[in-house]
Parts: C-alpha cells; sequence; structure tokens
C-alpha cells in the first residue's frame, strides 16, 4: 500500500528528507511551504505553497488527503506553525514526528547576550550608535526601527519591503550557506562592531558567529521558542529511520 505523508517544510532539512523518503516506492511525498520566501529552491519532488487555515485546516487537509503521517520540518522559531501541527495531528488522529534541529551552544570565545525576542534585541544593543549586522531575515526586522541610532547591515533572502524607517541601513540578498572565511570579510569590511542572530542551529549559518568570535564582536542571540513536544528526531537520517520503522513492512505482515 502507499503511505501518504506530508512534511511541513521551509528548511533545507526539510527538503533533504524529501529527497530520502521519495525513493520508496510505498510512500508519496508532499512537501508543503509557508510561502515566505518569494523564490524557493528546487524541491526534487510534489509540493504546495500557502497555509492551511490554521490548526482545523490543517487537520481537515489531513483528512481529506487521506495523509497517514505528518511531519513538521519547519524552521525552529516557526512556533506558530509547529503548535497548529501539533494540535492538527491531535484533531485528525494521524500520526506527527518533528526534524528537531540542535541549537548552538557558546564555547569559549563567544560573547552573548541572549534575550528572549527581537524587541528585546533591539534594545540590548544600547543607545550608543553601533554597526549592527542584522541577519534575522526580513519578517521581523521592523522592531529595529525603534532603535534608529543604529547603522544596519540587514541581510535577507527576499528584499525587505517597506525598507525600515531608519536613517542608516543597507540591504543585501543572499541565500545560504555562508562560510565563516566569507563571513569575517563581510564583517570586517563593514566594521561590524554587533550581530543580531537568531539561534537557528546547523552548519549553514553558523560562519557568522564563528566569525564574530574570532574577531571578538558581541551577538545578541535571540532564544529560541518553545515548541510543542511531539515524537522527533535531531537529524535528517535519524527521522527517516523513524518513518521507516513506522511503516515497517515486516512489521505490517506480522511476520
Amino acid at each position: 500500500m502507499t503511505h501518504r505523508i506530508l512534511i511541513l517544510g521551509g528548511t533545507t532539512e526539510a527538503r533533504q528528507l524529501a529527497g530520502k523518503l521519495v525513493g520508496r516506492k510505498d510512500f508519496s511525498i508532499t512537501l508543503s511551504l509557508a510561502g515566505r520566501t518569494e523564490s524557493p529552491v528546487a524541491q526534487g519532488v510534489p509540493f504546495r505553497v500557502g497555509g492551511f487555515g490554521g490548526a482545523e485546516g490543517l487537520a481537515g487537509y489531513l483528512g481529506e488527503e487521506h495523509v497517514d503521517l505528518l511531519i513538521d520540518a519547519t524552521h525552529p522559531y516557526a512556533a506558530r506553525i509547529s503548535a497548529n501541527a501539533a494540535k492538527a495531528a491531535t484533531k485528525s488522529g494521524v500520526p506527527i514526528f518533528a526534524l528537531r534541529r540542535p541549537g548552538w551552544e557558546p564555547v569559549a570565545g563567544d560573547r552573548w547576550t541572549p534575550v528572549e525576542s527581537v524587541v528585546e534585541a533591539a534594545s540590548a544593543l544600547g543607545t550608543a550608535p553601533r554597526r549592527v549586522f542584522l541577519a534575522i531575515g526580513r519578517q521581523e526586522s521592523g522592531a529595529f526601527e525603534a532603535a534608529p541610532q543604529h547603522n544596519y547591515l540587514i541581510r535577507s533572502v527576499d528584499p525587505v519591503e517597506p525598507k525600515l524607517a531608519v536613517p542608516d541601513a543597507l540591504y543585501l540578498l543572499a541565500r545560504g550557506p555562508f562560510p565563516e572565511a566569507d563571513e569575517r570579510a563581510l564583517l570586517e569590511k563593514y566594521g561590524i562592531n554587533a550581530v543580531v542572530s537568531k539561534n537557528s542551529g546547523g552548519d549553514a549559518t553558523y560562519g557568522k558567529i564563528a566569525a564574530a568570535r574570532a574577531l571578538g564582536i558581541e551577538v545578541v542571540m535571540i532564544r529560541r521558542p518553545p515548541l510543542p513536544d511531539v515524537p522527533s528526531a535531531e537529524t535528517v537520517d535519524a527521522l527517516a529511520a523513524k518513518v521507516d520503522h513506522l511503516f515497517d513492512p515486516v512489521a505490517e505482515r506480522g511476520v
């Protein structure tokens, strides 16, 4: 029989997981993207774009499409989507797994200032003007309009629209991964003395953290939001193994 799997994606790991699972002939994979990125990279599997209408809408979709497994492989900061996924799985009775990428941990030489939100991050920069590398994407960059005294270097995949209402901001469009050497050159070129980052985890964007450490630059690190407690794994391979075990052909035959 064919098992229908819906992966809530938007991360590199989600795309890798989909590519790994699609090789099984008894799996039908659909990757769902929220649509926040205007030009997503090629996914390699069938995909849909857009929301479901909250937990209720997602639960309805799971039933209508006869989904056998829901996988939450969204970004660690997509807390609302993860919460809706957990609620939808409970309501529909569909099993759920989550891919939970481990966060970064500070090491010797790091100068981290941990904060709970982007609003706190803007405040943590202080009142004196600084040259700030804003590496949190475009969605929440508007919070830094509350600290217009700083000079901002803002990097995002898609353009920040509208531009921030601050006197001095430079915008860079780029998609990771970002090697440490390149990040160090960027920080030095623009004289950056503070980096604002989310604790995304993984290797693709860790370069800026390592570069900041090497240069002695402060990193204002936005803590991760709490996420639902559902069965999870930290790597693509580990989660793929959980999926294989769930749909083990031998177990299904009762052998």
